[in-house]
Order: C-alpha cells, then structure tokens, then sequence
C-alpha cells in the first residue's frame, strides 16, 4: 500500500513534536538549573538598580547566647557602579558607643577578585586594610562577617536553581549560590528571593566545611519613589554559637550627591 506523502510528513512532523516536547519536559532542551538561577538572582539584582547613591541610619543590636542585648547605632552611605563588572561602593559609620563612635569601614566590592575594605580606627586615629583572608571574621563583634557588609554583586556568585516554595505569605524561588572568590568564608548560600517584588527574604550561610552556620532574614521591605525596594530589618543568627544580630534601618535618602571622592581610603580620616 502505497503512503501518502502529506500523510508521512505530517506524522513526521508530529513524532518531532512529540520528541521536543519530551526533551523539554525532561529538560534535555529547557532553560538549566544554573541558568535559571542565574536569571532569578539577576531579576532581583536589577530590579533595584539605577539609584545612584544611598544613605541610610540604623541601629545594630547585638544578642548573646543568653540573650543578653547592647546596641550601636552608625549610618552606611553607598554608592552605586553601573558597570556589573564592576562592585558598588560603601561606607559604615559607627556613632555609637562611645568606645567605638568614628570607627568607619569603606569597601570596594569587587567580582573575582577580594573586596576591597578598610578600616579606620579613631582612637589610633589609623587606617588599617584588612586581609583578603579574614573578611570572614565577625565585624565589630557582631555575627555579620566583613564580607557581609559589602556589595551582593551579580558576579561574584556561580547559580542553581533548586527549587520554588511558600516563605511566610509569598512564593519564593529557592536559589543556590556559590562565591566565584578564593577566600570567601562560604562554601555556598541558599537563598530565598519572592515571585512578587524580587526580594531576598532569607539567606542561608555555610562555612568551609559545608555546615549550616548562619541564617539571615531579611523583612520590612518598604518601596521608595524610584522603584528601589529596601529592608528595613536584618536578623543574622549564628547557629553554632547562638547568638544574633539585628540592623534595623531608619528611612532611606537617595540621589544625595556622593561621588567617588566620598569612598577614598584618605576620606576616612575627614570623618571626624
């Protein structure tokens, strides 16, 4: 019996069909776990782009493992780079208490590279660089490590997406992220970034060995005129030694006119 010529083509056309749709759903053709990790981070990160410069007061709170508080207050300045190969700057300022009031720590973020940051410490009235090794090392007694306090960048970050899931009352997706930088204190982080704004919600750290160490939680978003979502609490809790650590953000100012002369190591001697 002779076939149809049409007839063949279009079975032909149906069985690829049918084959492409089957390697889509086994993800032989879709979009990678690492790719898709990839867009989710950088969906956030660009979401919140183009603002310039920022400043910002808050108060630190520091808790031990019996829950015993002691609070300081500062203010952290940033200055935006356009360039993504490129990090943001920034500056924390320490007013209180007293025994640390003009303590200042500049950073340069940088991508493969380690930060830059630097230290100023008024009463030896010294400006002091810190090791590309020990910016995992606690910043001011606090849980948060020196390589917590300068610029998430896109790039410094390999990506995989592992899953989506409900956080609180938002769907988030759940993204793998691995530092690109040699000396990094991480092994690896998990973070939990929402389907409805782009926001990081949580971030889970874990050290060297692969142990969980710290979980971050990040809440009190608030949108400023612009577009900019910030948070406006910080809750860092040490899983090894018990302790936490909050930041809790008074109102945001943007468009302040900072400029590159403001984040210069020699600027941290001006400051008081």
């Amino acid at each position: 019996m002779r076939i149809n010529p049409r007839f063949k083509r279009s079975s032909q056309l149906a069985v690829a069909s049918f084959a492409i749709s089957s390697m889509v759903a086994s993800g032989l053709v879709a979009q990678t776990m690492e790719e898709k990790g990839f867009e989710v981070a950088a969906r956030s990160d660009r979401s919140d782009r183009g603002f310039g410069d920022s400043r910002a007061d808050l108060t630190m709170i520091l808790r031990n493992a019996a829950g015993k508080e002691s609070k300081r207050t500062l203010a952290i300045h940033t200055l935006e780079v356009a360039d993504e190969s490129v990090g943001d700057k920034s500056l924390v300022i320490f007013d209180s208490p007293a025994d640390i009031d003009g303590t200042a720590l500049l950073s340069h973020a940088k991508i493969l590279d380690p930060d830059d940051q630097w230290l100023y410490l008024p009463a030896l009235k010294r400006v002091k660089r810190i090791s590309s090794v020990n910016k995992s090392g606690p910043f001011v007694g606090s849980e948060f490590a020196f390589e917590d306090f300068t610029a998430l960048e896109l790039n410094k970050f390999d990506y995989k997406y592992l899953r989506a899931e409900a956080c609180d009352d938002l769907q988030c997706d759940v993204v793998e992220r691995v530092p690109r930088y040699e000396h990094s204190g991480y092994s690896r982080q998990v973070a939990w970034i929402d389907q409805t704004d782009f926001q990081i919600r949580r971030v889970d750290f874990y050290d060297r060995r692969g142990d969980l160490i710290k979980t971050l939680t990040l809440g009190e978003y608030r949108s400023y005129e612009g577009g900019y979502w910030r948070t406006h609490r910080m809750e860092m809790v040490n899983h090894q030694t018990k302790k936490s650590t909050d930041l809790l953000y008074g109102d945001y100012t943007f468009a302040t006119g900072l400029s590159d002369d403001d984040f210069v190591k020699n600027a941290l001697l001006r400051i008081r």
